[in-house]
């Protein structure tokens, strides 16, 4: 399945990478008070998908990758968009 090369396999991908690492530093920010304010948690979140594109890049799966990177744009808004409203 994770083998086609379709933009929305990639966006299904790149939403649920940065969804499950927000879910670890959600936890990890209310368990220590050290990252209380750690902002660069999200954006390392979002620049997870980096990782992924480059691996499908790799792969010559340019729909997937095309996908992943539209997903992130998707994620960076969400990330602007809690910033500004905190």
């Amino acid at each position: 399945m994770l083998n086609r090369d379709n933009v929305w396999l990639g966006t299904v991908l790149g939403l649920i990478l940065p969804g499950i690492a927000f879910l670890v530093v959600e936890v990890l920010k209310m368990n220590l008070n050290v990252l209380k304010k750690a902002d660069l948690l999200y954006i390392g979140c979002v620049a997870l998908n980096l990782l992924i594109v480059k691996y499908y890049a790799n792969r010559y799966m340019e729909s997937t990758a095309r996908g992943i990177i539209g997903s992130t744009f998707i994620c960076a808004f969400i990330f602007f968009y809690y910033k500004m409203q905190s």
